[in-house]
């Protein structure tokens, strides 16, 4: 008896200091991983009521924090630029559209991003995964330039998921050089992220922003995934009909619907397998796990969808720019409850550093504001305005979509106001019943719409015609300028 309860103590001890139990003891720094979904729409979780199987993402809703206001930009270069900022993606001239393969734009380099600052905080290992986007025609756009520490993943957005392919070349780097790893990207990110989680838990906090590809087009899903919604290889498939379907190069599977499913319920299984990752380590408890998608669903795909909300992709109508969201810290925000506070992407980098302990602002002012009273129960709400761009702003409680904003998409005779809490698809303007209210947000949202930046993405076709991507997308250039 005397030996075993030596031995329970020794077990004892050695969990007590394992790097893992070491990490939730009170007052350590958490651990923080932001995993973005690409052209995910509201209507595509199962907790949404959506049909597509994201068990995974249903339990995190429930442990977590639901985040049921959350907004983004209406297309995606512009999400990112505003979560890695905490500015709205206007005053550095990126809010109309992303930056496609053949542009030289990218984001400003006089903006600091998030890792810049975490990595005051201690925080030593600083990754990001996936797919990048905000600039890559010069080496000061590179991930490696903005503060991350490691890169694995793809400079464009729209990648070939089995070849890793744009324009024809192969677009998958691990840090400076090309990788040629085998594999559906969503499992090679996943893989890359377990990796990851592994070799920096005890060396210090971490950060990993994982942006999956997933469920953006190319509309690319494996059989194994296809067969749980009904896939048969005897069946004709949609697309190309050659040697392409059987190498991956186009959607596998009976239906567009089918497919796109498949390729959601894939990045749930993943996500599932990063935080079996955390458990298993025994960091899960002080690990924040934040997920949301960078946008609404693409309209011309077939099987996405944005549930109740108005609209998609490209607009600022709720299925546009509101998007499924969840926050999860056992160790510091209570789960277990939906939470109806007005926040959204730029509030992303105030809140972490607030959390993180950073005392030092980023030299430039933030749009953001920090949830994190909110989200450990010490402020009950955060009055606020929300700027959405185009014509577009939101408080906590009514939404103005102006019928001279700056989106060709949204064709309206006259300015509406929503009571979007109480009337969140946008069926009912009520600007002649509350002119107050319509004045106050029409002032708001004037300034917000006369915001000059120096630079500006070129529109999204400009420099296509004769372009011929570099080798691999190896970027070369360092010009020192903007």
């Amino acid at each position: 008896m005397k030996y075993l309860n030596k031995l329970v103590l020794l077990l004892a001890l050695c969990i007590w200091q394992s790097p893992g139990a070491q990490a939730q003891t009170k007052g350590k720094k958490p651990n923080i991983i932001i995993i973005l979904a690409d052209d995910m729409g509201w209507g595509d979780v199962g907790y949404h009521g959506g049909s597509i199987k994201t068990p995974v993402l249903d339990q995190l809703a429930k442990d977590g924090v639901e985040l049921n206001r959350f907004y983004v930009a209406a297309v995606c270069s512009p999400t990112r630029a505003g979560l890695l900022t905490g500015r709205y993606p206007d005053r550095f001239g990126l809010r109309t559209t992303v930056i496609p393969p053949w542009s030289s734009f990218g984001v400003d380099t006089k903006e600091v991003f998030l890792p810049e600052m975490l990595a005051k905080a201690g925080y030593k290992n600083r990754a990001v995964l996936g797919k990048w986007h905000l600039g890559h025609a010069d080496l000061k756009y590179h991930p490696l330039n903005r503060g991350f520490t490691h890169f694995y993943g793809h400079l464009n957005g729209a990648i070939d998921y089995f070849t890793h392919e744009r324009e024809g070349e192969l677009d998958w780097h691990n840090d400076f050089k090309p990788s040629r790893d085998k594999g559906y990207s969503t499992d090679l990110l996943t893989d890359e992220a377990v990796r990851n989680i592994k070799s920096y838990n005890g060396q210090s906090p971490f950060f990993i922003y994982l942006a999956y590809n997933a469920p953006h087009g190319p509309l690319q899903a494996k059989e194994e995934d296809m067969k749980e919604y009904g896939y048969d290889p005897a069946k004709p498939s949609f697309g190309k009909k050659n040697n392409d379907e059987k190498e991956g190069k186009v959607g596998r599977g009976n239906t567009p619907e089918m497919t796109y499913a498949a390729m959601v319920t894939n990045m749930d299984r993943n996500i599932g397998r990063i935080l079996q990752t955390l458990k298993d380590l025994k960091i899960d408890d002080n690990t924040i796990v934040l997920f949301h998608s960078d946008n609404g669903p693409a309209p011309e795909i077939k099987g996405s969808s944005s549930g109740k909300l108005r609209g998609a992709k490209f607009t600022e109508w709720e299925g546009g720019v509101r998007v499924p969201a969840i926050i999860r810290w056992p160790a510091g925000f209570k789960g277990g409850s939906v939470n109806n506070q007005l926040m959204g992407y730029i509030d992303i980098m105030p809140t972490l550093l607030e959390v993180a302990g950073v005392a030092e602002k980023p030299k430039n002012p933030l749009d953001g504001i920090s949830m994190a009273p909110v989200l450990t129960g010490k402020q009950k709400e955060v009055q606020r305005s929300f700027y959405l761009g185009s014509g577009t702003i939101l408080n906590n409680s009514w939404k103005l979509v102006s019928a001279k904003g700056l989106n060709p998409r949204i064709k309206l005779d006259e300015d509406h106001l929503f009571q979007i809490v109480k009337d969140p698809t946008e069926k009912n303007n009520v600007a002649q019943a509350n002119p107050a209210i319509y004045a106050d947000l029409k002032k708001q949202l004037d300034v917000f719409d006369n915001i000059k930046s120096p630079f500006e993405v070129p529109p999204y076709g400009e420099g296509r015609k004769g372009f011929v991507a570099p080798k691999d997308w190896q970027i070369t250039q360092h010009t020192g300028k903007k």
